[in-house]
C-alpha cells in the first residue's frame, strides 16, 4: 500500500492531485457541497493511480465468433 501511494508519480496523477484538492476549497469557499463527491473522485483517482489504463478507455475486442447451438 505504502509503495503504491509514494511511486510512479506521473504528470496526470499530479493533476488528479492537485484538481481535487482545488475542488475541495470551491465546494468551501462557494458551499456547493456537491462537488465534495467530484473531488473525491479525482482525489482517489490521484491517490491510487486508477483511471484509464495505458490503452485508454477502450474495450477489447473478441476477435472470436460465438456460435450459439
Amino acid at each position: 500500500m505504502k509503495q503504491l501511494l509514494f511511486t510512479n508519480w506521473h504528470l496526470m496523477r499530479w493533476v488528479r492531485l492537485a484538481f481535487g484538492i482545488f475542488l475541495i476549497f470551491q465546494a468551501i469557499e462557494t458551499r456547493q457541497w456537491f462537488f465534495f463527491g467530484f473531488a473525491a473522485f479525482f482525489l482517489f483517482q490521484a491517490l491510487f493511480n486508477q483511471g484509464c489504463g495505458v490503452n485508454g478507455c477502450t474495450v477489447p475486442t473478441n476477435n472470436k465468433s460465438k456460435r450459439h447451438e
